[in-house]
């Protein structure tokens, strides 16, 4: 379960940033391509924060799409899955977005 790993690190990123200040909502950007379940990232939140200056903080997840740009034909389309392929049949695809993985805001007193 890699949601555990990724909320240990954003509670570790939001509570070191907050110093002393209580932390009431985490904003992040988990893209559609890094295989996430949003539910279980919630509740691995939740444990990760007991005890912490995040303790009972609400977690927002967003969720980008993934986008994808073929080399070969020009194609862009949407990726719903790791499995980069055109239509046109090339696997040359650069994906745009859906690998994002960052804390986009918290909310702090």
């Amino acid at each position: 379960m890699h949601e555990l790993a990724i909320a240990q690190s954003v509670v570790e990123a939001v509570c070191e940033r907050a110093g002393d200040r209580r932390v009431h909502s985490v904003r992040v950007a988990v893209g559609e391509l890094c295989a996430v379940v949003p539910d279980s990232m919630q509740f691995c939140f939740e444990l990760v924060t007991a005890g912490t200056v995040a303790e009972g903080a609400r977690l927002d997840i967003e969720i980008p799409a993934g986008c994808g740009r073929c080399r070969s034909c020009g194609a862009e389309f949407r990726l719903s899955d790791p499995i980069l392929l055109c239509a046109c049949g090339s696997a040359d695809v650069e994906v745009r977005s859906g690998r994002e993985l960052r804390i986009v805001s918290m909310e702090v007193s």
